[in-house]
């Protein structure tokens, strides 16, 4: 009877033990994975602010650039394309075609944005608009905030993934669906340069 008793405790501690490191395991993955949501809601302030800017920039821009119709049109469906893909990653950072949706629509505005100030070369009065100076340096501000938001949340990402696949949180994550987190990158390289805003 004795060896039976002895035999039961000693697997209700070993249970016991799996247990307590499971749901630690699992707060630590929970928490992980709120960190880096609440990462990508800082880039979603930036990236809003970016788009909120853009339109009266282009309104700015169209009273001096008339000839430019196409290139201005082009910023605008960029930017409403941008703001679509950034609500649909906004509402499930971990879904990574949401954030490889967002990564390409934000790599197609900056592309159209770097042609509207290339233009923008052309035209000295709207150089020297007051307003316009004000928009481009607004814009500016927000590129840098969003570049460090991205890296927060980029970091936020790696420290999720790599908790999430290592032994034994890797069984944890597997059994609990745990998936894994899209960084935020920029794939082609010319599109890893903010657009040059010089006024």
């Amino acid at each position: 009877m004795l060896p039976v008793i002895i035999t039961l405790g000693a697997l209700f501690v070993i249970v016991a033990i799996v247990a307590v490191v499971a749901i630690g395991i699992y707060n630590n993955l929970v928490t992980l994975r709120n960190r880096f949501k609440n990462a990508f809601s800082q880039i979603d302030v930036q990236l809003k602010r970016r788009y909120d800017l853009i339109p009266n920039l282009v309104e700015v821009a169209k009273t001096y650039m008339k000839h430019e119709r196409e290139t201005l049109e082009a910023v605008i469906t960029a930017r409403n394309s941008a703001a679509s893909a950034n609500q649909k990653a906004a509402g499930d950072p971990g879904d990574p075609s949401a954030m490889k949706g967002l990564m390409g629509a934000e790599a197609a505005l900056t592309g159209t944005l770097g042609k509207l100030f290339a233009l923008s070369e052309n035209y000295p009065d709207l150089k020297a608009n007051q307003n316009m100076m004000q928009l481009t340096e607004e814009l500016s501000t927000t590129e840098n905030k969003v570049a460090f938001a991205r890296q927060a949340y980029n970091d936020s990402v790696m420290t999720y993934n790599t908790a999430r696949e290592v032994f034994p949180s890797s069984i944890v994550a597997g059994a609990l669906n745990f998936g894994p987190a899209q960084l935020f990158e920029i794939e082609n390289p010319t599109e890893k340069e903010a657009p040059k805003i010089s006024f």
